[in-house]
């Protein structure tokens, strides 16, 4: 269920016309996929918080990630990142759509090298801080850098199958780009999907309220749409049967 202070607008609707379906987990097949869980996206300090920071702080993105990627560990399933990194070659292709041209207008995600960390600490491409003991203990896989939004690109999938996973609880950034990119196709590669729908955020612009539009398509393709207080609840349970 959504946090009490949910917006109305992001609440679910009293008499649905889409029908109820839900994942029954089994912890060695789960795993738990973080998109985008840097500087860039999550932090004041980012170069995309003007146009993200209303929906993070609106929905605590940030203290509601942690406490998944805690819970994840705590259950002791596999934790996979997707992140995304331009080098310097990236910002040199022929066209773009309207997304990747604003990320690439902002400088977002900006590495100087695919073999080097120099500056690397720190800058807008790096983790949230906060986040940082989850990701570099040594066990979280983190993948090749996807591109644009999807897992098409990089070797999120392929890890997945590698450790036999066909559930995934799927948080991160951004609601409608990155996170509905790897759902949809998740879906389409036989994966069963839970989406943490305040582990997550979309941006507010005049083009409207990318947010909303996200929930909309999660509960067309989503197996299941949980808040981060019932997948701390739903691992925590598996955990101790």
């Amino acid at each position: 269920m959504p946090a009490a202070s949910t917006p109305a607008k992001y609440l679910d609707p009293v008499d649905p016309a889409l029908p109820k379906v839900d994942v029954t987990l089994e912890l060695p097949r789960t795993a738990l996929v973080v998109t985008d869980p840097q500087i860039d996206f999550l932090s004041p300090k980012g170069a995309a918080w003007g146009a993200f920071g209303e929906s993070i702080t609106e929905l605590n993105t940030v203290e509601n990630l942690g406490r998944v990627f805690e819970a994840a560990k705590r259950a002791g399933i596999e934790v996979v990142i997707s992140p995304h990194y331009y080098y310097p070659f990236d910002h040199r292709w022929d066209f773009a759509a309207t997304g990747e041209t604003l990320m690439h207008k902002l400088r977002m995600f900006d590495r100087r090298d695919p073999l080097s960390l120099e500056g690397f600490d720190g800058s807008g491409a790096d983790w949230m801080p906060e986040y940082k003991p989850y990701i570099e203990d040594g066990k979280t896989i983190v993948c090749s850098p996807h591109k644009i939004a999807g897992p098409q690109t990089n070797d999120v999938v392929f890890q997945l199958r590698k450790k036999k996973i066909d559930q995934v609880i799927l948080a991160g950034m951004a609601a409608n780009f990155c996170v509905e990119s790897h759902l949809r196709d998740f879906v389409e590669k036989g994966f069963e999907v839970a989406v943490v729908r305040d582990a997550t955020a979309g941006s507010k612009l005049p083009e409207g309220d990318a947010y909303l539009a996200a929930l909309v398509n999660f509960r067309w393709f989503a197996n299941a749409l949980w808040s981060a207080d019932e997948v701390i609840d739903r691992l925590a349970a598996k955990g101790a049967s």
